[in-house]
């Protein structure tokens, strides 16, 4: 009996070489979808993608079961569903954030003096998007944007990672691993785990010398209008400046700020010490 080889491989034939076909096809009814302004029937869909009605049927079927696709009540039409929504505002969030933050991170880099960050956890990794440099003459080296640190060791990624589920956090770093940069960077999923509980008590985190020799840092989280964490702003000194009281004021400066950010993007001005989100995954 001969072979199916499209069937077995579910790869398309006339696509780009490694492209899966459903997935191709899929992506073609929600553009589709998107160009027609409003709602279309199966048939329809059907004859534009050059589809089988079965096969299109069956696709939709799927898109349908994921909230990407709606059917319009009292008609047998499909349209665009709220999960495509949802992802136009993340990549509209992930944009627009770096520039709707620069005012806060500016107030916070002229409060502290100090080298301040802005970074959000993009798929597993945590990733700066925005900085301001510290205004002191000696100052602390700060990475590049769109340069991933590290979750485990730095403010920046304790303050997101608090207030993840815990599974989501256990899977994180052992994608990430946890590397030992300094004798005080916390090589211990149990140990991290449980100064995330000290974080989400405080409302801030705190990197003592943890990713980086000689350079202290304190991180608190951002949250959007649906009150998930969406990001981190941190502030970072050179240890020999870092007295308790520098230490206290970078802290309510941080705070401060990403309580600021937060209600700049709808949030509530308690997010920062609200309790852990357990939405999973």
């Amino acid at each position: 009996m001969p072979v199916d080889t499209k069937a077995v491989s579910g790869r398309s034939v006339r696509g780009e070489p490694g492209s899966v076909q459903s997935v191709e096809r899929a992506m073609k009814l929600l553009e589709l979808l998107a160009q027609s302004g409003g709602a279309s029937s199966l048939t329809d869909l059907a004859t534009r993608s050059q589809l089988n009605i079965s096969t299109c049927h069956h696709l939709l079927a799927t898109l349908l079961k994921s909230g990407y696709v709606a059917k319009v009540p009292g008609r047998r039409t499909y349209a665009l569903g709220a999960r495509v929504l949802h992802l136009g505002q993340a990549f509209r969030r992930q944009v627009d954030l770096p520039q709707r933050a620069q005012p806060v991170l500016d107030r916070l880099n002229a409060a502290t003096g100090e080298a301040v960050h802005l970074a959000v956890l993009q798929g597993d990794q945590v990733v700066t998007v925005a900085k301001s440099e510290g205004r002191q003459a000696v100052r602390v080296e700060t990475g590049e944007i769109g340069v991933a640190e590290a979750p485990h060791a730095t403010a920046t990624g304790k303050a997101m990672l608090a207030w993840l589920p815990e599974e989501k956090t256990r899977r994180i770093l052992a994608i990430n691993g946890m590397a030992r940069f300094t004798p005080g960077t916390i090589t211990e999923v149990d140990a991290l785990i449980e100064e995330m509980r000290h974080v989400r008590r405080n409302g801030y985190s705190l990197d003592r010398e943890e990713f980086q020799l000689g350079v202290v840092c304190v991180g608190a989280a951002v949250r959007d209008h649906t009150g998930a964490v969406i990001g981190s702003i941190s502030a970072s000194a050179p240890a020999f400046r870092a007295s308790e009281d520098h230490i206290i004021r970078m802290r309510e400066a941080v705070t401060a700020g990403a309580r600021d950010l937060s209600v700049e993007l709808g949030g509530r001005e308690s997010a920062a010490t609200d309790p852990p989100e357990t939405t999973s995954t």
